[in-house]
Formats: C-alpha cells, structure tokens, sequence
C-alpha cells in the first residue's frame, strides 16, 4: 500500500472507515493488556526464586569481613554486594557504596545532599537563584521528575544515535555556572535503546564547566541487560574518563538489580570517587544506621561470580529478545510504507522508543487505552511531559505474555493509522 499521505482525499476517507472499523472490532473485545512500564515479566522473576533458598535456616548469616548481616552496622554495605555491584557500575568495590532495593532512591539522595549541604566547600544548590539540569530527550520521566521535585530548570538536550548532543551540551555548559548536572544512560538508553560512544563519554568527562560543582548522573540501570548475550555491547567507563581529564569527582554512578533479579527486592549501588564517596557516607550515618544487609548477602551469594551473573541475564535475554522481535515484526508489518513513522532496534535494555507523526503521540495512546492497551503516557520521555513534536511514544514489550503482546501490538498499529489518517482528513 503506498502512503497515507500521497492518497486523495476519497482514499483517505475510505481507508479511514475501513480503519476504524477494525478500531471498532478491538473496543468491543474489552481487552485489558499493559505495556506502560518496563516490569519484568513472571517468568523472568521465576529465574530468581532460587535465590529466596540462599538464606536457609542452617545459612550462616555472617559476611566474608566478619559483619553479622542480622545485626546494625554496615553503612556502606557488604562486601558481597560491593563485588557484585562492582560488575554492573565497571566500578572497583572500595569506590562502591551498596544500598537498598532503588537506584533512584540513590539518586534523590545524591541530589538532596547537593541541594541541602553542597560539594566540595560549594554553596548547597538550595541556596542559589537559580539551579539548571541538562536532560538528554528522550529519557527517563523519573529522573525528570527528582528534578522537577527540587524546583530545577530542565532544558531538554537532542539525544543523538551516540548519546547526548556535545555541541549543544558543552556551549551551555561552558557559560552558565548554574547548569549543575546532566542525566546519562548510557547503555541502552531509555527509551531509545542507543549506547553512548567512546567519544562523547571522553567529552562528558572533559569539558570545560562553568559550574565547579557540575555533576554527570551515569544511571548504568541496563549495563548486563543484553538481548542478544552472544553479542554485548560495552561502554567506555565514565570514571576512568573523569579521572584521566583531571575530574576526578565530576561522575556519580548508579545501578541496582531491579531488572535482574526482584525489582521489589533488589539491591542497589552508587560508585563516586573516594572524596565524593566520604561525603555520602557522612550523610547516610546520620540518615540510617545500616542497609538490609541479608538481602545484600543473599544477592552476593546468589550472583556470586561474573559466570553466575552472565548465565543468569542470558536466560533474561532468551525471554525479552522474541518480544521486541515481535515488536518490530509487527511495526514493519503494519506500518512501513503507509505511516511516516520510526522506531528504535535496541540491542538491549527494555524499551523501544516509537516516533509517529509529529502531532499524533497523545491521540494514539488514548485511542490505546480506549481500546484496553495501557502504554506509558504521550510525553512522558520529556521534561515536563512536554514532547515538542507530541510524537515519542515508549513501548515497554517485557511484562505481557507473547500472545498479549501479539493482540496489544496489533491495537497499537491499528491506532497509529487511525490517528494518522484523522490528521490527514483534518
């Protein structure tokens, strides 16, 4: 079929009727399908339920320092979790402070102690005028959201196939000392699923900053997620950047095993340079007395090797890599050569990121959810839910079952015509 927007106006109304009809078919079935967040599926939570026998009542609950796990202490965390960590910040454990079950409550932390007493003898970022963050788009509306909380400016930065774009970064930042940091994802983006290249991390960690205290977030939330195992994509380590640019304290380092093993019981890391590591810690001391530090024994035990930890994310890859086939099956076959639209061939993590036609994004999730498939909200991948084009949708194919995702899927291209074909009729 030739595209929509190359027919008359007769074959725009005909293949509209003959849409929504189809449109009509999927309303009346009552579906009741999700694909708003990226959670892992059942199956995939089953793959850590071994894990729960780890601690079993002969267990010695003991660390390998010494550190009873049943008792208080341990701030910075276990060795055993530190190690594994270790594997997924590309960290050494002494640089690694281990903690609960989200990465994002590490990173509100990060920023509240920024905003409440400072770095490096700088003023806390509470007591300025005005405070700016750099937000790579499309990205994650959560670490929009932590910003937005503390009252930030967010100024949306293009995110190029290599990760955010330079040029536009290092003019903003080598100018305005109130821009204070930037979100980075840099494997497996979300939503789009690109991974940052060795050049623009060696530019992250060396441009010039008018801000002493500028701060890159590296959120490394899908560093082992890889679809395809067999092929792993790497990225180039932020800290040894930082390090060999002579800005040793610029990065802080995030990552948990939400996605890895259990999202509501997981454990979490930040990996920072030692003086950025002394500062948190002097913080958290007075914050909490310890972590769950049987969770972190039972992770460490779990995934005690780089081969245990390796054959486990290959077993999630065997179960993720057949729905975003489906995915892209169904787009291609649905869309290409009818809609002006794009999509994202991620290698890994558990996005694809949708681009329909400029003006349709927030049309085709109602029509979506009217049709009883949940997706994440038109604009949501943008800072202050506001997409410019209103036209990036994130599909998140991890939690339904390959048959739901097959009927939500065929909803989703049915929905994308129609609300293409109401543009064009307009």
């Amino acid at each position: 079929m030739a595209r929509y927007n190359s027919f008359t106006s007769e074959e725009i109304s005909a293949e509209l009727a003959a849409v929504n009809a189809a449109y009509q078919g999927f309303k009346a079935k009552g579906l009741k399908l999700n694909m708003a967040r990226g959670k892992p599926s059942a199956e995939q939570l089953d793959l850590s339920r071994p894990m729960l026998e780890v601690l079993g009542e002969e267990a010695n609950l003991t660390s390998s320092d010494g550190t009873d796990c049943a008792n208080y202490g341990g701030l910075s965390g276990i060795p055993e979790a530190k190690q594994l960590l270790a594997r997924l910040l590309n960290d050494d454990p002494e640089n690694i402070i281990a903690g609960g079950s989200s990465s994002l409550t590490l990173m509100f932390d990060a920023i509240a102690r920024l905003w409440t007493f400072g770095t490096e003898g700088n003023a806390p970022w509470g007591t300025l005028e005005r405070v700016k963050w750099l937000c790579p788009s499309p990205g994650y509306d959560r670490h929009f959201a932590i910003c937005e909380t503390f009252g930030m400016e967010l100024i949306p930065v293009p995110l190029t196939d290599e990760g955010p774009d330079m040029d536009m970064v290092e003019q903003l930042i080598a100018v305005d000392p109130s821009i204070k940091g930037i979100w980075c994802v840099p494997q497996y983006s979300n939503p789009t699923g690109i991974v940052y290249s060795s050049q623009v991390v060696n530019r992250l960690a060396s441009m010039a900053c008018a801000a002493p205290d500028f701060r890159i977030f590296w959120d490394n939330a899908y560093s082992v997620h890889h679809l395809y195992p067999q092929h792993p994509v790497q990225v180039a380590d932020i800290a040894a950047a930082c390090v060999a640019a002579g800005n040793p304290n610029r990065y802080l380092k995030f990552a948990s095993t939400s996605k890895i093993t259990f999202p509501g019981a997981g454990i979490s890391g930040l990996a920072a340079s030692p003086s950025n590591i002394q500062e948190a810690l002097k913080v958290m001391g007075i914050q909490m007395v310890g972590p769950d530090k049987l969770n972190q024994l039972r992770h460490g035990r779990f995934l005690s090797t780089d081969e245990a930890l390796q054959n486990h994310m290959a077993s999630h890859g065997k179960l993720l890599a057949p729905k975003f086939q489906l995915v892209d099956r169904k787009l291609s076959e649905g869309l290409k050569g009818t809609v002006e639209c794009s999509w994202s061939s991620p290698q890994g993590g558990y996005f694809i990121s949708f681009e329909a036609p400029a003006g349709t994004a927030k049309r085709i999730v109602a029509l979506a959810k009217d049709a009883g498939v949940q997706l994440t909200g038109a604009g949501a991948t943008w800072p202050y839910g506001q997409d410019p084009k209103d036209s990036n949708i994130r599909i998140a194919p991890s939690m339904p079952p390959l048959d739901e995702l097959d009927q939500a899927m065929d909803v989703f291209v049915t929905c994308v015509k129609l609300a293409a074909l109401e543009q064009l009729a307009e």
